[in-house]
């Protein structure tokens, strides 16, 4: 059986799902990840790699934060569903 992708939100700031606006972005561990950098890894990333489930994942350096942040798009490779600092994470 066919997963059932989530529903997709509209910009701004950018493609995204509900989970990833109701429940991701609102975590307690997540509040320093602002839009621009999760826009700044999708736009430049320096590592992609596909999922088995045809997600996405982007990776990117955020110098702010000097960790890396991983930001998981759907399939579309736009649909933003998932954002976190990946401390596993090697270039």
């Amino acid at each position: 059986m066919a997963e059932i992708e989530p529903e997709r939100l509209p910009p701004p700031p950018f493609w995204r799902t509900r989970y990833f606006e109701n429940a991701v972005i609102k975590r307690t561990d997540r509040w320093m990840i602002t839009s621009g950098m999760v826009i700044s890894v999708m736009t430049a990333p320096v590592q992609k790699q596909p999922e088995d489930n045809g997600r996405i994942r982007h990776w990117g350096y955020i110098a702010e934060l000097d960790r890396w942040l991983r930001v998981v798009t759907l399939q579309d490779g736009e649909t933003v569903h998932n954002a976190f600092l990946d401390r596993n994470f090697k270039p």
